[in-house]
């Protein structure tokens, strides 16, 4: 079984070396195009939502479709103030409670204007920045990676809203992988 394994492992690095697969550090063109392309997908969930979906929750006791892309914006700017060390134009707002912004058109305002915020700090570092650590609260970790939990963050929120638009008999958006 050992030999089975050590041959296994061989054969994975071996494939890893050979087929250009490697981990490397992320640029920032790669990482803008990664945020331009989740800016897109998150604008078509809110495109697919109408109106009427935007205060709707599938159970009382979980946060809305506003609320949902809401928590999400205030995640990309709290992430990327931390990322760049530049200013948070909404520190101390609680987005998910301001009725202002429940409404189609002011939340897909503020949902862009979001990750405009992360694109344009990702856009202010260089590439040796993003390797660069920084705190965010009591951990430490590189810029890449704050952003890295960021995009992991919209990610899952994102996805969560696919069961909102599902369940108002909607067709959500297809998979933006590339």
């Amino acid at each position: 079984m050992k030999q089975k394994l050590g041959f296994t492992a061989l054969a994975l690095m071996l494939w890893m070396a050979f087929s250009g697969f490697s981990i490397k550090p992320k640029t920032v063109a790669q990482m803008t195009t990664e945020w331009q392309r989740a800016k897109e997908f998150t604008k078509e969930y809110l495109d697919a939502m109408p109106e009427d979906g935007m205060g709707y929750k599938p159970t009382p006791e979980i946060r809305s479709f506003a609320e949902q892309m809401l928590h999400l914006t205030a995640a990309n700017y709290n992430f990327t103030a931390a990322a760049t060390g530049k200013a948070n134009p909404m520190q101390g707002k609680k987005l998910e409670t301001m009725d202002e912004l429940k409404t189609k058109a002011a939340l897909t305002k503020t949902v862009m204007d979001s990750y405009d915020y992360v694109l344009d700090g990702i856009k202010g570092l260089s590439d040796a920045q993003l390797a660069e650590n920084v705190k965010m609260g009591p951990r430490e970790m590189s810029r890449e990676t704050v952003f890295a939990k960021a995009f992991e963050h919209q990610t899952h929120h994102r996805g969560q809203a696919t069961i909102y638009i599902r369940m108002k008999g909607i067709k959500p958006p297809n998979e933006k992988l590339f």
